[in-house]
């Protein structure tokens, strides 16, 4: 008989699992021969190290942030979680800057599929709505490749819902404090929103437009005393409370159910809710040419109450089977803010005409997506991909409240006008009609593969694309005097009495005044495209990949322009966006990537719809029709050093060319009142940059810092613009030349990035995980507004955050999080730069938003069984 000694090694190394093994032989008698031994094990996928390993093979630069990641952080959110990516940062209440490029130049998929904005000022999903206990994995795409959509130029974020690999249920609450707005007196809310159906969004029901001009174009609807009074559901008023800690409660299970002898069917369901209060106080003013002088229009201070609601809710089933794989997810998010601001000072260059006007708003959206993937292995050549998606899409601000009078000395009885438009309502519709998208995808694997992992030729050829239709609404309803200007005393907190006993007395009605030529639009976008790939792998080092994508994208816009009229602007263009990545692997541990693409970007909606949105500061959001679409040349040389499993370290070198950049502009008003923000087209942009990212473990440094590991990125970038004839237009002053005009970078480009984080790791006996973690985030001065009439552009100063989590695996059940957020508390502004062509009067006051956001301590405990 012969007897084996099997010795196994078991190595882990970047989410692969290698064995080794020896074998010695010894005869005896009588054996019994063993023809073989097979070892089998798995790896997950989620860990840090796993997606370090994936982003090290990946042919396009791919980074990820994994469910541990999430975890260690005490991420909450998918908008959290990326900026802890390198070169991207958050804006306050704008989304994500990726290299220094604003929002618009991203775009965002959902399980591969296409995902249209709930916020028509935003060009993607407000990421912080996606609880991260949904999330299996966070993937950043910052290069090109034919299968991605062509709007592309900052990033691409595919967020990969959780994968159903083990069952387990999970419950978590949240409480957290702030500094500024938890515990505060008189915190004002609209009458009724702090209650259950404020909690749940519902109470946005009450603020629709009346039943009897709902369904109907507008016609100059005058309400009847009666009409008046019983068909405005909500009030004026607003409560004063005392604002509480913010909450969250999630709940997460998954089950896993056998399907045959090698299937498994997998059910997901996740429920979470949240609420919180912020409040916000500072600077809000205007700049504009007074006769050859840059002086303050507008001085006012502005107080923020926002009270926000988060709803999501997540239906998971999939289906595995071998090389089968099927998906369907439906996925719900619902936010509701109901927002008081109050605002003091003057307006207009009125300076001794101080007022005190309120807005009373709720912004609320619904977004509902189901999706369908689905996945099949036909041997070890051939593989189909496909999916689609159908979404219930719609976002609104019902009766945006607003009053204004001279500023009262006593607010319980204060002296009002009911003339000169001094009670305002404003409905904002924007409905999502239907919005669909799909992909397709067939691979075959193509060569000898021999002792490699890999077959040497893939070529895949798909399609995806989308359809998204909107109809966008906008209405005014006016308080009027019956009978000239009719002055009354009202409690600036509690009008509606007053306001109802003047209906019924005859001195007030409402009247609809609404432009019928103007109020509505309807925008179409089509997009379609079909794609191939070609990834030749000629040995184990190199790996080239070819793309091209040809895409076709239509966008049309009907409106009226004060005409019964319609118009139309319909953009239609067949795009050709070729890609070629190369990735040259020197060795195990060093690699070096080259990518060349073109891209396009698509402006976020607002950018087009032909509306003037109106602001009570006499400040104005002027979409443009005749927006284009940006074309972006981009260009990538990367260096990667990986010297463990664990440890990184990279610096990337990119440029890009982008011909028609869309930019923000701010501008005096048409009317001679206020200012307008708008959008323009640039001639092109020209970006060049340098990323540096790096995971560093210490205790190379010394076995006491074995249990610290650092990791910071940073991105350095120059920019610079050539205005179109349209710009110039609105940044050349009088009696200056082009040649005079000042250079200026990319409106949203910021010179630098940074983000570090310091992490402190401990494991007990039984594998328990304990993590103190330090995060840090800044980005420089970039143009937040690009200025005009003899101004200097308008800059988004350094916001420095400094973040602390602590985490604790208690037990197998058990955990708790506490987090300080925002330890720094750096203010966050908005200044006119400094390089103005006009001589500057303003006192030294140059903020046009400035505040504080408090520091915020959240503590979590969760259960898992």
């Amino acid at each position: 008989m012969k007897i084996h000694k099997l010795s196994i090694a078991v190595l882990f190394l970047s989410g692969s699992v290698f064995y080794a093994q020896e074998t010695k032989q010894d005869s005896i008698k009588k054996e019994n021969k063993i023809d073989g031994v097979v070892i089998q094990g798995s790896s997950n996928k989620k860990t840090e190290t796993a997606v370090l390993g994936e982003q090290k093979k990946a042919i396009i630069q791919k980074q990820a942030v994994s469910a541990e990641e999430i975890s260690r952080k005490g991420i909450s959110n998918v908008e959290q979680g990326l900026t802890k990516v390198t070169g991207i940062t958050t804006v306050e209440g704008r989304g994500l800057f990726v290299r220094g490029l604003e929002e618009r130049y991203n775009y965002l998929l959902i399980n591969g599929l296409g995902s249209p904005s709930n916020n028509p000022f935003q060009k993607i999903i407000a990421l912080k709505q996606f609880p991260t206990d949904v999330v299996g994995k966070l993937n950043i795409y910052k290069t090109f490749n034919s299968n991605l959509y062509g709007d592309f130029a900052g990033a691409t974020f595919d967020i990969e819902t959780l994968t159903i690999d083990k069952a387990f249920t999970k419950v978590e609450f949240s409480v957290g404090v702030n500094t500024l707005s938890t515990f505060r007196d008189n915190f004002k809310v609209a009458e009724g929103a702090d209650g259950i159906k404020g909690y749940l969004g519902l109470n946005s029901r009450d603020r629709r437009l009346p039943v009897e001009v709902r369904d109907s174009k507008p016609n100059g609807h005058i309400f009847t005393r009666e009409q008046s009074l019983s068909s405005f559901k909500d009030s004026w008023n607003v409560d004063n409370i005392k604002s509480m800690p913010n909450t969250s409660i999630g709940f997460t299970t998954v089950q896993k159910i056998k399907a045959g002898e090698t299937g498994n069917l997998g059910i997901l369901f996740s429920l979470n809710q949240s609420s919180k209060y912020s409040y916000k106080e500072g600077d809000n003013n205007q700049y504009r040419d007074n006769g050859g002088v840059i002086q303050l229009s507008n001085l006012l201070y502005r107080k923020g109450y926002e009270y926000e609601t988060e709803s999501s809710t997540l239906l998971g089933l999939a289906y595995k089977n071998r090389g089968t794989n099927v998906n369907l997810n439906a996925i719900y998010l619902q936010n509701s803010s109901n927002i008081i601001e109050d605002f003091n000072g003057y307006k207009n260059f009125s300076i001794q005409d101080v007022r005190f006007f309120r807005t009373n708003q709720q912004d609320i959206s619904r977004f509902l997506d189901l999706q369908l993937t689905a996945a099949q292995k036909i041997g070890d050549r051939h593989q189909f991909k496909t999916g689609g998606s159908y979404v219930i899409n719609n976002y609104s601000q019902p009766d945006r409240k607003i009053f204004e009078l001279t500023s009262p000395e006593n607010f319980d009885n204060a002296l009002i006008s009911y003339g000169g438009n001094n009670f305002i309502r404003q409905y904002l519709d924007v409905d999502g009609r239907f919005y669909g998208s799909a992909y397709g995808e067939y691979s075959v694997f193509m060569g000898n593969k021999g002792d490699r992992k890999d077959y040497p030729l893939q070529l895949s050829i798909g399609y995806n694309g989308f359809a998204d239709v909107r109809k966008n609404s906008y209405r005014f309803i006016f308080g009027n005097p019956t009978n000239g200007n009719t002055s009354v005393y009202i409690n600036v907190d509690r009008p509606q009495s007053t306001l109802d006993n003047s209906i019924q007395n005859n001195q007030l009605y409402y009247l609809e005044g609404t432009n019928p030529n103007l109020y509505l639009s309807n925008i179409y976008q089509f997009v379609n495209a079909g794609y191939l790939n070609f990834d030749y792998k000629p040995n184990d080092s190199w790996d080239i990949l070819i793309g091209g994508r040809l895409e076709n994208d239509m966008r049309l816009i009907r409106y009226q322009k004060g005409q019964p009229e319609i118009l139309e602007i319909i953009n239609n263009k067949n795009y050709f966006l070729p890609s070629l990545s190369i990735k040259k692997a020197l060795n195990s541990k060093n690699n070096f990537r080259l990518s060349l693409s073109k891209t396009i970007t698509r402006p976020i909606l607002i950018e087009t719809m032909p509306i003037e949105y109106i602001n009570p500061d006499n400040s104005s959001i002027l979409g443009n029709e005749n927006i284009q679409n940006s074309e972006n040349y981009n260009a990538d040389l990367k260096w990667e050093y990986f010297p463990s499993n664990k440890e990184m370290f990279a610096v990337n070198l990119f440029a890009k060319r982008i011909d028609k950049a869309i930019e923000r502009s701010i501008a005096p008003s048409g009317n001679a009142s206020g200012v307008v923000i708008t959008y323009y087209n640039s001639k092109k942009a020209t970006l060049a940059g340098i990323e540096l990212e790096g995971i560093l473990n210490l205790g190379r440094f010394s076995e006491s810092l074995d249990r610290f590991t650092l990791g910071a990125n940073a991105t350095f970038m120059y920019s610079d613009v050539e205005r179109s004839p349209e710009q110039l237009v609105i940044e050349k002053p009088q009696g200056y030349t082009e040649e005079q005009l000042h250079k200026r970078g990319l409106q949203g480009a910021a010179p630098y990035t940074i983000n570090a984080d310091l992490k402190y790791e401990y494991k007990n006996s039984k594998n328990f995980a304990k993590t103190f973690s330090l995060v840090y985030n800044v980005s420089g001065s970039k143009i937040y507004a690009v200025g005009g009439a003899g101004s200097d552009n308008y800059y988004e100063r350094p916001f420095h955050q400094l973040d602390f989590v602590y985490q604790n695996q208690l037990d197998k059940n058990w955990n708790v999080k506490f987090a300080v957020q925002n330890i720094l508390d750096s203010k966050y502004r908005v200044e006119l730069g400094d390089n103005s062509y006009y001589p500057v009067e303003t006192n030294n006051n140059y903020a046009l938003n400035s505040y504080f956001n408090g520091i915020s301590f959240n503590f979590t405990v969760g259960y898992t069984f």
